[in-house]
């Protein structure tokens, strides 16, 4: 995802001179074209992600579009007032992009975990919240969020994201995507776990369980329809994050459904009120933290037939 972001800005930025890339020391490498080619629109700020920030608001206000770009823990928690009072207060025209969504950082441990993050942006008026499973779906909402006049979220994962979609896919803001049909349970996902739930649905469907699978996106604002209607058709819905289930996509998805009266069996699968525990790869820590397809199929199943 991060290389699809990249090449998306770099062609952006060609055809769009307001387009800035602001980093906080990172991103040195992947950013060498976009420096090259755009030496007066790269900022490199050192470990000064507030700074970023504040000045990144500063430059909107100049007519600027801004993209802020560094570790996704760090940008929305180290520059969180800076982001609620000088970018959404304001309404600035900035991009908050965050790097390493979820635990793809793996081994780095709790502190350079994004597991929070879709929380706390969520929780900001007017911010615009992006959440793509797939390196084709971040390149097509970086070039949505230049296109959105206020501040937007983007959470990514690193480099060797397996794509989800084929090339003739057309994204719509604000729309989730049906990836696999099925009217015997319903899952929500969103972001770099996405693969995992697809590889459970297959699992599921050799035990005789055809769920449907939908690609959340755009956390904020969040398809109400689609949930709605997903809801009504099935027994059974389920929420899987890389993420806490606390203010993420599956208290989003409550949100929906309590609002609108719907009584369905319901199941949020992801951190549940803890940091994400053990240290390994990404494959072993989705399996410390109970996000490996083998527990999204256990959840699902015990949602389906309660005990």
């Amino acid at each position: 995802m991060r290389n699809a972001y990249i090449d998306a800005l770099y062609e952006l930025a060609g055809e769009d001179d307001r387009i800035l890339a602001l980093v906080a020391d990172n991103g040195a490498i992947v950013y060498d074209k976009f420096r090259e080619s755009y030496p007066n629109r790269f900022i490199n700020f050192g470990i000064a992600e507030a700074n970023m920030v504040s000045v990144a608001a500063g430059l909107a206000s100049c007519g600027k579009v801004p993209f802020t770009y560094t570790i996704a823990s760090f940008l929305t928690m180290r520059a969180f007032e800076q982001i609620r009072n000088d970018v959404c207060m304001q309404r600035m025209n900035v991009k908050l992009v965050g790097i390493g969504a979820g635990f793809v950082y793996s081994n780095l441990g709790p502190t350079h975990h994004a597991t929070i993050d879709m929380s706390i942006m969520r929780a900001l008026p007017g911010m615009t919240v992006f959440s793509p499973s797939g390196p084709l779906e971040a390149r097509k909402i970086t070039r949505e969020a230049a296109l959105i006049d206020g501040p937007v979220y983007i959470r990514l994962s690193v480099g060797g994201s397996p794509e989800i979609y084929e090339a003739d896919y057309e994204f719509e803001a604000g729309k989730g995507v049906i990836l696999k049909d099925g009217g015997d349970a319903v899952i929500f996902t969103t972001g770099s776990i996405t693969p995992e739930v697809l590889k459970a649905h297959g699992q599921l469907k050799t035990r005789g369980i055809n769920a449907r699978v939908i690609n959340i996106h755009t956390i904020k604002p969040i398809d109400k329809n689609i949930i709605i209607d997903s809801a009504t058709k099935t027994s059974a819905v389920i929420t899987v994050e890389e993420h806490s289930i606390i203010g993420g996509l599956g208290s989003a998805v409550a949100e929906v459904l309590a609002e609108h009266g719907i009584a369905v069996r319901f199941k949020r699968v992801g951190l549940n009120g803890v940091f994400a525990g053990g240290y390994g790869t990404y494959d072993e820590m989705k399996e410390l933290n109970g996000l490996s397809a083998t527990d999204i199929v256990r959840e699902t199943i015990g949602c389906l037939i309660p005990t």
